[in-house]
């Protein structure tokens, strides 16, 4: 797919290819009002954006949690109006990093469908590197993993960030950059991953197990370290929103005094 055609937006039968869904979940998402209506087009053509195809990734997460329909329509409901892409990939993270992983696994023909265009081995080198996806190893026999297993590439992609990562390959940024980037991100995080846990494990569970508890009060506090994970997120999540916002504020100022001088 051309830039222009996304530019131009989607149809229903391209939004259910990128996806990964078919047409009529599209149509049933529609009329149950978890998509939001698309933009009319010449020949009164609906046409997609990035956003429904962000909210389908949200809605199919939302699903894989296990969540009933019902409960899917009560979430979306109170989502704020007018969410970017980026805000709905933003909210799939969060419901995802406390369930199982939800690759799949692709034919390069597949990889290439759902990316809504070619991809060149470079591309699939910048793809992997922003962890989008990995390429499947063979198996012992020599032969490939999965789809790929007739002799062509096989990989596992994570759908839902798909599209973000595709949209990503026509920014002007070596590949080099990228993989220092991601080591930036996987350092700090493993950082803050291994000084909370020292944290939880130092402050709270060996003063709680100096207190000789019951198995049922074991038990509980297993649980509350569980569920103390999306809260956890979401703090990571934000303080990392703001201060990336300030930073880029710092190094980017929109109002620089050298432009008000030259007014």
């Amino acid at each position: 797919m051309t830039q222009e055609t996304e530019a131009a937006g989607l149809t229903v039968d391209e939004l259910a290819a990128r996806a990964g869904v078919t047409v009529r979940t599209v149509r049933f998402y529609s009329t149950r009002g978890l998509l939001p209506p698309p933009a009319i087009g010449p020949r009164r053509v609906g046409r997609y954006g990035p956003e429904h195809l962000s909210r389908l990734a949200l809605i199919e997460e939302l699903q894989h949690q296990g969540l009933t329909l019902a409960a899917i329509e009560r979430y979306v409901q109170q989502l704020p109006p007018g969410l970017s892409a980026e805000d709905h990939a933003l909210h799939r993270a969060l419901v995802a990093t406390w369930v199982p992983d939800a690759e799949a696994e692709v034919s390069r023909a597949e990889l290439e469908r759902r990316a809504g265009r070619s991809l060149t081995d470079d591309d699939v080198a910048r793809l992997a590197a922003m962890g989008v996806l990995e390429r499947t190893p063979p198996d012992a026999g020599g032969n490939g993993a999965g789809p790929g297993a007739d002799g062509g590439d096989a990989f596992r992609v994570d759908p839902a960030v798909l599209h973000l990562g595709v949209r990503l390959l026509d920014v002007p940024i070596r590949l080099e950059t990228v993989l220092a980037a991601r080591e930036v991100v996987q350092e700090h995080s493993r950082a803050v991953a291994r000084e909370l846990t020292r944290l939880f494990r130092d402050e709270v569970w060996e003063p709680f197990g100096e207190a000789d508890p019951d198995p049922e009060q074991v038990e509980t506090m297993k649980s509350l370290s569980a569920h103390m994970q999306p809260m956890v997120v979401q703090a990571l999540v934000t303080a990392f929103q703001r201060s990336m916002k300030a930073e880029l504020r710092a190094s980017f100022p929109a109002d620089r005094p050298e432009d008000r001088s030259a007014e």
